[in-house]
Parts: C-alpha cells; sequence; structure tokens
C-alpha cells in the first residue's frame, strides 16, 4: 500500500490536518480500481500518539524517510524555526526520492528545509509575500489553488488543502476515484491548481487623509470612464506625482488599482446581487459582459458566473 507519513510539528494547525486525514486516512480501497488506499502514519517527535489522529499508528519524524508520501499541515507560526530533526527527516526523505506535500502555510517547513529553493511553490495568499521575503530562492506563486511540481507540492490556504488532497487521489488511483470520493465529501470534483485564490479587494488607504478622498471618490464614479489625469486633477496633483503617492499608498499605479476596483466591485455584485453579468460589467465600468468574463478570468481565475455559484450556491 501507498504509505503517507503526516508530520505534527509543534505548531500543526487541525484543520489542515483533519482534510488531510479525511481524504488520504480513511480507507476508501472500494473507490480504487487496484482496491488498494492509503495506510497513513502520524510522525511525531518522539514517535508519542498525537491527540488529533488518536487512531493512527505512530512513528517518530524519522519514519518519514520510509514512507512514500509525506504531509506537512500548515503551521500556526510560519516564522519560527522548525524542530531539527523534522528538518533532517524532510532532507533526508526528499533525497530519497518522497514525495513531500505541503498544506498552507506548511510551505515554510519545506522551505525551512532547503526543499522549495529553485522551485515554484504556493501559500496562503496572506503570507506569500513573507515566504517570498524569507526565502528568496523560492519562486513564490500567491495567486493559484496548488503547486505540483512533480516531487514537491504545495497548496494555498484552508480549503486548497481539499482540492491537492483530492489532487493527490486522482495521481495515485485516477479520475474516477477522487471524483467518488469528492461526491462524499460534497466537494468540487476538480479545481484546477491554476485557478486562483479568492483574495480579499485591494485595499484602500487607511484614515482621510493622502489620497483616501479621491481614491473613495473614483469609487464612487466606477461606472464612468476614468482616466489619469481625472485622478490626478482631483487629488490636485501632475500626473507624475499622483504615481508616486499611489505606490506610496496603495502599492499599485493608478490604472493598475482602477482595474482591481472594478473587478472587485463585479466580485462584490456577483456575490450580493442576482444583476446579470451585462448589467454588472456596466456597474463596475467594464462595458459588456464579453469584457468582463475575460478581464475577470484573468483576474480571479474563474467565470463571472462559476464565482457566483461558488459563493451564492
Amino acid at each position: 500500500m501507498h504509505r503517507i507519513g503526516v508530520a505534527l510539528h509543534g505548531t500543526t494547525m487541525l484543520y489542515e490536518l483533519a482534510i488531510a486525514a479525511e481524504v488520504l486516512g480513511v480507507d476508501r480501497a472500494e473507490l480504487s480500481p487496484s482496491g488498494e488506499w492509503y495506510d497513513l502514519v502520524a510522525c511525531t517527535p518522539d514517535g508519542e500518539p498525537h491527540p488529533w489522529l488518536p487512531d493512527a499508528p505512530v512513528a517518530g519524524f524519522e519514519e518519514l524517510a520510509r514512507v512514500d508520501t509525506v504531509i506537512v499541515p500548515s503551521t500556526h507560526s510560519p516564522g519560527a524555526v522548525p524542530d531539527e530533526r523534522l528538518v533532517a527527516a524532510l532532507g533526508e526523505a526528499y533525497d530519497r526520492g518522497t514525495r513531500v506535500v505541503a498544506l498552507c502555510t506548511g510551505a515554510f517547513v519545506l522551505a525551512a528545509a532547503g526543499l522549495l529553493d529553485g522551485r515554484l511553490a504556493t501559500t496562503h495568499w496572506m503570507h506569500a509575500d513573507e515566504l517570498a521575503r524569507r526565502h528568496p530562492l523560492v519562486d513564490v506563486r500567491a495567486d493559484v489553488l496548488y503547486i505540483d511540481d512533480g516531487q514537491v507540492l504545495t497548496s494555498a490556504g484552508k480549503t486548497a488543502a481539499l482540492d491537492l488532497s483530492l489532487h493527490l487521489v486522482r495521481r495515485d488511483f485516477g479520475a474516477a476515484a477522487a471524483n467518488g470520493l469528492a461526491r462524499r465529501l460534497v466537494a468540487p470534483a476538480h479545481r484546477a491548481g491554476g485557478q486562483a485564490q479568492f483574495i480579499e479587494s485591494p485595499a484602500a488607504p487607511r484614515g482621510s487623509g493622502g489620497l483616501a478622498p479621491t481614491l473613495q471618490w473614483a469609487r464612487s464614479r466606477l461606472d464612468r470612464p476614468l482616466t489619469v489625469r481625472d485622478l490626478a486633477r482631483h487629488a490636485g496633483l501632475s500626473d507624475r506625482q499622483l504615481l508616486r503617492r499611489m505606490h506610496a499608498e496603495v502599492q499599485a499605479g493608478p490604472l493598475s488599482w482602477l482595474h482591481q476596483q472594478r473587478i472587485a466591485r463585479a466580485q462584490e455584485l456577483l456575490e450580493r446581487t442576482e444583476a446579470s453579468v451585462e448589467q454588472i460589467a456596466r456597474s463596475c465600468g467594464l462595458g459588456t459582459a464579453t469584457t468582463l468574463r475575460r478581464h475577470f478570468h484573468r483576474a480571479v481565475g474563474v467565470s463571472p458566473t462559476a464565482y457566483r455559484a461558488t459563493f451564492r450556491g
């Protein structure tokens, strides 16, 4: 059987661990064409049982070098230095050819072990900048659900752990097994790894000073054509001064910020109203439904209709 070692490190978070245990740790052999499933073992620093996986076989971190797949769940302290025994075990497992998977902020543990250097990787979008800053050799992608880079796989935040876990089942036992399991979990059968994370709308400057009045003025007029000159004139600045101030206050240029706001407005209307895609396109200043669909899919990774279905069910 395919053996999976779950690394229960000192800062493990329950949610992603529970997802991995449900998808990979419950015997679903009847879904597999081969009649086999995974054999999951909980790996702890000293081989002591862990209360979150009380029924799973248990072993020390050294067992990670003897399994077929290592799962590293998320950590609630991404900046913490991981247990050196875990780092050593991950390095040995990787050198042996073991598949290594990180869920959410578990990517920080893999990065600390050097397993993400020179690789594409993702994590929760809220921590992506920190991962890139701490580990500059990692090519961090904050806009995807998960990345399968062959021997090393990483997922974005929270529920993306379910997408990656089902992806593992699809890789190991085929699409029919993954689809059957997804139906039992009442989950989407397949969300491609390249689909964008649903992240927060771009932030506005805090307080009432700086460009805040101008940006609020612009947000109230997204249904109208707006230019850099319009924003600069309202702010009493030259175009060049506006550009510098925008980058300083919202980390984006004027046109990029306007586009982000139009997409954010479309997301809000899709979530909260019954307006048609055509109506929403006009309301957020993107003109036609065709234009909205093209820009929305590029920014969010799914169509407006699929986005609405996700949030309105």
